[in-house]
């Protein structure tokens, strides 16, 4: 099955690749490995802003995790036009913005992961770190960055 039949069952409309925020690009493609850059979360086209632990619950994260899963597909298609040709997702980094005493962070970032695995199955699974950082660009609640393998 296409990927893309994937996410039309899954309802899932991909965003076009982002446009950065700061000095520097959205992708770069090295060999068959491409690297985006962190996405933080959004919700209604602005900034997904909370903490984990501090007004956020885990059960948010995890959407907005997922959220920011969908639009680093968008961007992984700009970069390489088709998600067919995606060989694996090797590695995802999740940043939590989460209050000091907060440790679910890899549950927030299984948001993320069952999303990637959902739409590409045993290409989606990857390597991971989820860790909890005192703030995100825009007050954003979660901030992913991933790495893709192309054929």
């Amino acid at each position: 099955m296409s990927v893309y039949d994937t996410l039309a069952q899954l309802r899932i409309d991909l965003p076009g690749a982002r446009t950065p925020a700061a000095a520097y690009v959205a992708y770069v493609q090295t060999g068959q490995l491409v690297f985006l850059s962190g996405h933080t979360a959004r919700r209604e086209g602005q900034p997904w802003v909370g903490q984990l632990g501090g007004g956020l619950t885990t059960a948010q994260g995890q959407v907005a995790a997922r959220a920011v899963a969908i639009d680093l597909l968008g961007t992984l298609q700009a970069a390489v036009g088709d998600l067919n040709r995606i060989r694996r997702i090797v590695k995802l980094t999740c940043l939590v913005n989460s209050s000091p005493g907060y440790t679910e962070h890899h549950l927030v970032a299984n948001g993320a992961s069952h999303l990637l695995t959902q739409v590409l199955g045993a290409r989606g699974e990857h390597a991971r770190s989820a860790f909890g950082v005192a703030q995100i660009p825009h007050g954003a609640c979660v901030e992913i960055e991933m790495v893709a393998e192309v054929i």
